[in-house]
């Protein structure tokens, strides 16, 4: 290497970004590597864009091959001739032709190569360089941040997922397929919903439901939202208990509301058909206990996976589905609820908090191509409204969970705004209404639910003589008892 380049190493031998080297070592990267992009692109311009969408300027470690590519990228955005000597116009007009090494250096890069043809393989290695550079640097700011004790350990590990995740963000670039491709991806699943009859995503449980929305499809972010008592956590654990039991799909339920034991009591009741309160009493009888034991033998067939932290933010809930999801194929993400997940800044205003954690949320259900089941909480407008129905203007503190959000369902029992024999008159009782606000991509509309509210649970609806609503059940003879929400 000539004199000049020499003296380009030496500018440029500091870690990236140009501070000094971690650890005493200089940090991964290859000089021939970079050159070879760069005489590439001087070879023949037109290689460039495959360069750009891999490359930014901060990849490059030696300063001098930064200061090039930025000039080669503005020229280019400019729609000017890139060759060495309008190069080299630019570089002194900037004052930056001494910096990168004058004529010298310039002549050894453009005669690095022989031809352009592999500037994609010489510019992943210089990608792949940067990565590993901005690994080493995340590690060394967190074990940096690791010896000052007045750090909580909590956020110290926030901040430490963050630092690595964003890397791998980093690293990401998109992804461009021939729509020939797409399109045999597109007959595919239609092949499916032909073949079942059903749609391709994770199926709920209920079937109109399913029928109108094709179940919870991968990469959606799904809003489940309801005023409190209106039975958003039954549905919840419901749709989670059939994915998990009946489906035979992994699932993650992120209950940060009630804890684990309250969660697993209430689906033994729910799916066993026992009354709550008999449960809590300890009135049951012989035959109840055998149901009981029945039931939880399905449900530890099942695939459910618990995490009953009382406090996460959503770098957490993603750290934990994260690892799930590269030790099983997991299949559904629930939350319950929104207004519970710890903001990462609880300095900014609560809409910014709400939005920033619904577009993470939709960030993480595309990222690990899984839906997320998020339960949210209504504004106090739905029981002033004439007729209380729940409406996407009701979403309680940000717009950003419409506009997030993929599907937005409300649950609706217009019975609990009436007395028990307005409702039976009405023909009220035990009906439910999934109303969906929003479905990007597919219609609109509502489905009735049966509402068993001695189990707090949800099942499909049958019409009864009588004008009421019925499920796949026998009623108990305890009495009726409206649970609603609570942790029964």
């Amino acid at each position: 290497m000539s004199q000049n380049g020499r003296e380009v190493k030496e500018k440029g031998s500091g870690r990236h970004g140009g501070d000094g080297t971690p650890f005493g070592r200089t940090p991964p990267h290859s000089d021939d590597a970079e050159k070879a992009v760069l005489g590439s692109i001087l070879l023949d311009p037109r290689v460039l864009d495959d360069v750009a969408i891999r490359l930014v300027t901060d990849d490059f470690y030696q300063d001098a091959h930064r200061r090039i590519y930025a000039r080669m990228l503005a020229m280019h955005a400019e729609n000017r001739t890139i060759d060495p000597m309008l190069l080299v116009e630019e570089l002194r007009r900037h004052g930056e032709y001494e910096a990168v090494g004058g004529a010298a250096y310039l002549a050894e890069i453009a005669q690095s190569v022989a031809v352009a043809s592999h500037a994609v393989y010489y510019a992943e290695i210089v990608q792949n360089h940067a990565f590993v550079r901005a690994l080493i640097q995340a590690g060394t700011e967190i074990v940096h941040e690791a010896f000052h004790l007045e750090v909580e350990p909590r956020d110290l590990l926030n901040r430490a997922e963050e630092r690595i995740f964003s890397v791998r963000d980093r690293r990401s670039t998109s992804e461009i397929a021939p729509i020939s491709d797409v399109l045999m991806e597109a007959f595919q699943h239609l092949d499916h919903r032909m073949e079942h009859g059903v749609g391709t995503g994770v199926p709920t449980g209920f079937t109109d439901l399913d029928k109108l929305t094709g179940g919870m499809h991968e990469s959606e972010l799904v809003i489940l939202a309801a005023r409190p008592s209106m039975g958003k956590t039954a549905l919840a654990t419901n749709i989670a208990e059939h994915v998990a039991v009946d489906a035979g799909m992994t699932s993650l339920f992120v209950s940060l509301e009630m804890s684990r034991l309250e969660l697993v009591q209430r689906m033994l009741c729910s799916r066993g058909k026992i009354n709550g309160h008999k449960f809590r009493s300890g009135f049951l009888s012989s035959d109840d206990r055998e149901k009981l034991v029945r039931t939880a033998g399905e449900l530890s067939r099942g695939r459910l996976l618990i995490d009953d932290a009382p406090s996460r933010t959503v770098t957490e809930i993603a750290a934990v589905a994260r690892r799930l999801k590269r030790k099983e194929d997991l299949r559904l993400i629930v939350i319950d609820y929104l207004q519970l997940i710890e903001p990462d800044n609880a300095k900014d205003p609560r809409q910014e908090q709400v939005a920033k954690i619904t577009r993470r949320l939709k960030t993480l259900a595309r990222e690990l191509k899984v839906p997320i089941l998020c339960l949210a909480q209504l504004n106090r407008q739905t029981e002033v409204a004439k007729d209380n129905r729940p409406r996407l203007s009701h979403l309680r503190e940000s717009g950003a969970i419409e506009q997030d959000a993929d599907v937005v369902m409300f649950v609706h029992r217009e019975e609990y705004y009436h007395t028990q024999e307005e409702a039976q008159s009405q023909n009220l009782a035990g009906l439910a209404e999934i109303i969906i606000a929003k479905q990007r991509n597919g219609p609109i509309g509502e489905v009735k639910l049966t509402w068993l509210k001695d189990f707090t649970r949800f099942e499909n609806c049958e019409a009864m003589d009588d004008g009421g609503y019925a499920g796949d059940y026998v009623a108990d003879d305890y009495g009726p008892q409206d649970f609603g929400d609570a942790p029964f």
